[in-house]
C-alpha cells in the first residue's frame, strides 16, 4: 500500500511531521527507497534529521518540488544518478543530490566495503590467484549490462533485466561476460526474440564511442550479481544461496562505515547545503 503513495501525501506526511514537536526544526532528507533509506539512517545524525522514503526515484523528485514550490525550508532529496550524468540531464535543483556513482550500491562497491564482503564470503586463496584486479573486473563485465540498459532506456526497447540468470553469460572462472549469450538471455526474459541482435550492438558501440565514467555506467545491482557469480567459483566456494545478491547489498550496506562516506563528493555537497540552509543539519559531527 505504502508503494503507491502519491507524491503529495508523501509531501503532506513530511510537512505533518515538521508540526510535531519531536521534529522541530529537524531536516528532511527524503530516500529513493527502503534500502536506501537504511543506508542514510546510519549517516545522518537522527536527532537532527528524518529520513523519509518516496518509494522511487521519481516520487522522490516530484515530491522535492512540491515542498520548494511551497517554501517548505530544511529539505533535500538523494537519488541514483542512474544514466543522467552521461546523459547529461540532470535536474536543477540546489536541494537535489546524487550518488556520486550510477546508484548507491555502486558507491558502495568502490568503498572499502566490497574487501570486507571479499572477505567474509570469499577465499583468501582464491582471491590472492586472481589475476585481475577483482573492482575492475567487475566494472568491465558489468558495464555492458549497463550500455544495453542505457540503450534499451534511450531506444525504448523496454528490456526486461529483472531476475536475470548471469552464470548463463559470466564465465564463472575469468568473470568474462558473454555480450551475444547476454542479449540472447534478456531477449528471451523480455519476449522480444524479434529484436535485431546486430542493430543493439551497433546502438551500444556508438555509445561507448565516448569516454565514460564506468562507475556512472555500471548498474550496482549487476556488479553484485557477477560478484555472486564470482563468490561461487573464481573468488570463493559458496553456494549461490550463501550470497545471494539480497545478501550480499545488505553486508555492503552493514560493511559502509561513515569515514568511508565523509570521503565521498556527496558528503561535501551535503556540508556545503547545511552552510547554505542554516541552521538546519544532517550530518553528524564527527
Amino acid at each position: 500500500m505504502t508503494n503507491n503513495l502519491k507524491p503529495d501525501r508523501i509531501a503532506n506526511k513530511i510537512r505533518l511531521l515538521r508540526t510535531q514537536s519531536q521534529y522541530a526544526g529537524h531536516s528532511f532528507l527524503i530516500a529513493e527507497g527502503d534500502t536506501d533509506a537504511r543506508v542514510w539512517k546510519n549517516l545522518v545524525d537522527s536527532t537532527k534529521c528524518s529520513v523519509e522514503i518516496a518509494h522511487n526515484k521519481d516520487n522522490a523528485v516530484k515530491v522535492l518540488d512540491i515542498l520548494e514550490k511551497s517554501n517548505f525550508a530544511g529539505v533535500l532529496a538523494v537519488v541514483d544518478a542512474d544514466f543522467w550524468i552521461v546523459e547529461g540531464t540532470v535536474p536543477s535543483s540546489p536541494n537535489l543530490f546524487l550518488t556520486d556513482t550510477h546508484d548507491l550500491e555502486t558507491m558502495l562497491l568502490k568503498s572499502p566495503a566490497l574487501e570486507k564482503v571479499l572477505a567474509e564470503h570469499g577465499s583468501e586463496a582464491k582471491i590472492k590467484l586472481f589475476a585481475k584486479d577483482i573492482r575492475q573486473t567487475l566494472l568491465e563485465s558489468a558495464k555492458i549490462i549497463g550500455y544495453l540498459r542505457w540503450v534499451s532506456l534511450k531506444f525504448n526497447y523496454c528490456l526486461i533485466f529483472e531476475d536475470l540468470e548471469f552464470k548463463k553469460f559470466v564465465d564463472d572462472k575469468t568473470l568474462v561476460l558473454d555480450k551475444s549469450k547476454l542479449l540472447q538471455t534478456v531477449k528471451n526474459k523480455s519476449q522480444k526474440l524479434g529484436l535485431d541482435d546486430g542493430a543493439i550492438q551497433q546502438q551500444m558501440d556508438s555509445l561507448t564511442k565516448n569516454t565514460h565514467d564506468m562507475w556512472y555506467v555500471c548498474c550496482g545491482h549487476d556488479m553484485i550479481c557477477i560478484l555472486q557469480v564470482a563468490l561461487c567459483k573464481a573468488l570463493g566456494s559458496c553456494n549461490s544461496k550463501q550470497v545471494e545478491p539480497q545478501i550480499l547489498e545488505k553486508d555492503l550496506r552493514l560493511a559502509c562505515e561513515s569515514a568511508y562516506f565523509r570521503e565521498t563528493k556527496l558528503y561535501t555537497a551535503i556540508e556545503h547545503w547545511e552552510k547554505t540552509n542554516h541552521p538546519f543539519q544532517v550530518l553528524f559531527n564527527p
